[in-house]
């Protein structure tokens, strides 16, 4: 054996913290003269074993305690703001009820775009900057935003719209990359709101539709235009980009004399519900939402997935993923629960008389 080959094989990792830790302490042989030199001295060699033992020694220790320190970091970026949020606080439920507390054993980066969709590439480069064990995003822009920037850091949504459209998964089964979470739409959502508001109305001849341009999806607002063309009934599309053209779009479609509103699921939109609702009665206008919290806010009707169950079963996703799974491999799962909620107090303000069978089948009736 060649005295480089025995230098390589005897050659351990040595901690500078540990050299450094004496002033006294025995200095490692840089050279092969000076190893085949410690190893004929007794003495010198005695003096290097036990350097090299108490390297080896303090390196596992030095590990644990880094590994013990660094708590798994999971960022958050929603299309709405925090306070008085009850689908964020499902979230964190999920969290705590699967062992997992924010402060304890993990950290939350939160990331807020308080209904400007276009804040999304701005807010995950931050989170991606972070490099988080997991992203949760919210709504189906934030991810598309997000898995711009990153392939490898695995991404959560909750509110998935068309995923495989967008490229994000590349089947429901088996998602192949690196986002996964759950579907939120009902298939004919937009049409079955269409049928509500006309059981409210039965001779309604024109809905308004109220659509923010700027998140890009367009399955909904496609699907309500089939089912308008179906029922015999105009509608009346009113866009929006920003807040700020809610008060006109409202205007608008009273103008054109419609008869109702549906209000097509949107993060803005659902950021801006207290707002959305008073416009709405400003406008005298009936409007049918996808989620509850907007009749929670005053609005009339709504009927579509429970936001909070599905941002409560997202947490299993982070936990899953936490501890070791795989997004390409983590099914994209269906909404499971739905709901219907009728606001009694809207429907009088408005002049309206829900009829009894759709009292009946609303799951929930606020009077």
């Amino acid at each position: 054996m060649s005295q480089t080959e025995v230098l390589q094989r005897n050659r351990l990792p040595v901690s500078r913290d540990v050299l450094s830790s004496r002033s006294e302490a025995p200095t490692a042989p840089t050279s092969i003269q000076d190893f085949l030199a410690a190893r004929c001295d007794p003495m010198k060699r005695r003096e290097f074993i036990t350097l090299l033992g108490g390297a080896a020694a303090a390196l596992p220790r030095a590990a644990r305690a880094q590994v013990s320190s660094k708590r798994p970091l999971i960022g958050v970026m929603v299309a709405v703001t925090r306070p008085g949020n009850p689908v964020l606080n499902a979230f964190v439920q999920g969290l705590r009820e699967l062992g997992y507390v924010e402060g304890q054993n993990i950290d939350i980066a939160w990331r807020f775009a308080e209904g400007r969709m276009d804040r999304f590439p701005q807010l995950a480069e931050e989170l991606v900057r972070l490099t988080p064990d997991v992203i949760m995003v919210a709504v189906t822009p934030a991810a598309v935003a997000t898995r711009k920037l990153t392939q490898t850091i695995p991404i959560v949504c909750p509110l998935l719209a068309d995923p495989i459209r967008f490229g994000l998964i590349a089947s429901e089964s088996r998602p192949g990359g690196n986002v996964t979470g759950l579907l939120f739409r009902i298939e004919g959502l937009a049409g079955k709101q269409i049928e509500l508001a006309l059981d409210l109305i039965p001779n309604m001849t024109a809905i308004g539709l109220l659509v923010n341009v700027a998140s890009g999806v367009i399955i909904d607002r496609q699907e309500a235009e089939s089912a308008s063309q179906r029922l015999g009934i105009k509608l009346v599309p009113a866009e929006v980009r920003a807040p700020n053209d809610l008060d006109a779009a409202f205007q608008a479609l009273a103008k054109h004399g419609v008869q109702a509103v549906i209000v097509l699921v949107d993060g803005m939109l659902f950021n801006e519900r207290d707002r959305v609702a008073a416009f709405a009665a400003a406008a005298k206008l009936p409007a049918i939402y996808g989620f509850r919290d907007h009749v929670d806010a005053g609005g009339l009707l709504s009927y579509g997935v429970s936001l909070a169950d599905n941002f409560h079963r997202a947490a299993a996703y982070v936990v899953k993923i936490l501890k070791g799974a795989k997004p390409a491999d983590l099914p994209v799962e269906f909404a499971t629960k739905f709901e219907m909620v009728i606001n009694l107090k809207t429907a009088k303000a408005l002049g309206l008389t829900v009829p009894p069978t759709l009292l009946a089948r609303a799951d929930e009736v606020i009077e």
